[in-house]
């Protein structure tokens, strides 16, 4: 089989046209394809260049911007711990110890001449300086000091407890008694009208129960030096401690359309009380998913999550909200007294925040709450409140009864270091006696954990010695005298 030749197709002068043209467009395309290239990495170069020293420009001014700032804050901190420091200098120099006035020589004379008349007997030293007061102001007394030394010491001897006497029984009963005639009589406090504080038997209750909380919780607050005598350095001090909420110094508006709250101050009442709207801004900006912007006289607060619910809730945590001064600290008067100055009485107790206040004289300030003297100044100081209290109480309705029964339930509350009650959750819960504590209240639980542990009574006491029958170890029963008789001699 012979092959099929194809017969060549012969180049006109247009298609060598077309061909030339083709090659030229490419070669064309090329050259601007390079051209454009090294012109955009020119034009890139350029730009880069621009931009590198507009970002360096704009780095050198960010940089001493926050170098400003840095050292500003660093400055404001240093200058608000020199101010503290300043401060608790000025605080330091403030609650220095009133200086102890040295006694005269006549005192000293007559306090060696009566230590020589009473050589080994002892009379207590407040005893001796009534004496010693009474005998400087009348002269004539001078001559017959050794029998008023040897009386005053007949009498002193004879008011001690004998030993063996049941002076626990002798204080309950010298306290009881007069309690039952006690009347219920509350919130009354003399002098401020204005005050609530609780008196009579539910105090007396309050007191020997040991409450964490009293029910009229107050405070007596003593100024130092120019703070009693000026007014408005007291009014200062008063601002500082009264807790002051939002509510009372500004008017919240709610607004539902926009989901914002407007709060509108008022210059006097924030002058009255030494506030700014910058300090409100902060406790308001406190709160979580809020922002509060102040607008001349007013500051408006926007949730950062916008819904009606979380709006009126935060409406309800602005009324509430703390703007100065101490919790627990609710009302406060100011009045002046004729030896005193300016003294601030409180509703609301907070002895630990109050001591810290500049002005106040921490050594005179007194509080009718046991628990927080004795967490804040020491179990004595808390024992000297109990004993002040209860006596004040007592005394307060007319009855009279000796310090030194309400001192020994001061010593039963507070011997172990820590304020006890006087009930079944403290004292009489303790007591070595099973009988005794059951004789109290709870008994057939006591008795079964007695019982349980495998205790043993002593019987020592009185309560236990009484429910078992037999004379009590104290007093009398505590004296057990044999004598032996002899045969008597006949005489003729």
């Amino acid at each position: 089989m012979a092959k099929k030749t194809t017969p060549k197709k012969t180049k006109t002068k247009k298609d060598k046209e077309k061909v030339d043209t083709k090659k030229s467009l490419t070669t064309t395309k090329k050259i601007i394809k390079k051209i454009t290239k090294k012109e955009k990495k020119q034009l890139k170069k350029k730009v880069t260049k621009k931009e590198v020293e507009k970002t360096k420009e704009q780095t050198k001014k960010t940089m001493t911007k926050k170098i400003k700032e840095e050292k500003k804050k660093k400055q404001e901190k240093i200058e608000k711990k020199k101010e503290q420091e300043k401060e608790k200098e000025e605080t330091k120099i403030m609650v220095q110890p009133p200086a102890k006035k040295e006694e005269p020589e006549e005192y000293k004379k007559l306090r060696t001449e009566i230590k020589k008349i009473l050589d080994d007997r002892f009379l207590p030293g407040l005893i001796i300086d009534e004496i010693i007061v009474k005998v400087l102001n009348e002269k004539v007394l001078e001559k017959k000091l050794n029998i008023i030394i040897d009386r005053a010491s007949e009498h002193y001897n004879k008011n001690i407890i004998d030993p063996s006497e049941a002076c626990g029984i002798v204080s309950a009963q010298s306290i009881g008694e007069p309690g039952t005639q006690m009347t219920m009589r509350t919130f009354h406090y003399a002098g401020v009208a204005e005050i609530n504080v609780t008196l009579g038997l539910p105090r007396l209750i309050e007191i020997v129960d040991a409450r964490s909380i009293p029910s009229t919780p107050m405070m007596n607050i003593y100024l130092r030096d120019e703070y009693r005598v000026n007014s408005d350095l007291a009014k200062q001090v008063a601002n500082q401690i009264q807790i002051t909420k939002l509510n009372s110094i500004a008017d919240i508006e709610t607004d539902l359309t926009n989901l914002t709250i407007k709060i509108k101050t008022n210059k006097i009442t924030l002058d009255n009380k030494n506030i700014s709207i910058d300090e409100i801004a902060d406790n308001i900006k406190k709160i979580r998913g809020i922002d509060a912007k102040v607008e001349k006289d007013s500051i408006k607060v926007a949730l950062d999550e916008p819904s009606y619910k979380k709006l009126l809730d935060i409406n309800e945590t602005l009324k509430d909200l703390k703007v100065k001064g101490i919790d627990g600290i609710k009302r406060i008067i100011i009045r002046k007294e004729p030896n005193e100055g300016y003294v601030i009485y409180s509703e609301g107790s907070n002895l630990e925040k109050v001591l810290e206040i500049i002005g106040v004289d921490p050594y005179r300030v007194t509080t009718n709450d046991i628990q927080a003297v004795g967490r804040v100044l020491g179990i004595e100081a808390a024992r000297n409140l109990i004993i002040e209290e209860a006596y004040s109480t007592l005394s307060e309705q007319g009855l009279n009864v000796d310090r030194r029964h309400i001192m020994l339930v001061a010593d039963v509350m507070t011997a172990d270091g820590i304020i006890r009650a006087i009930g079944r959750h403290g004292v009489s819960k303790e007591k070595e006696s099973v009988l005794s504590r059951a004789a109290f209240e709870i008994t057939v639980s006591h008795l079964l954990q007695a019982a349980r542990r495998g205790e043993t009574d002593k019987l020592g006491g009185v309560a236990e010695n009484i429910i078992v029958g037999q004379p009590v170890n104290l007093g009398t029963g505590a004296v057990e005298l044999v004598m032996k008789r002899g045969k008597k001699n006949k005489k003729s």
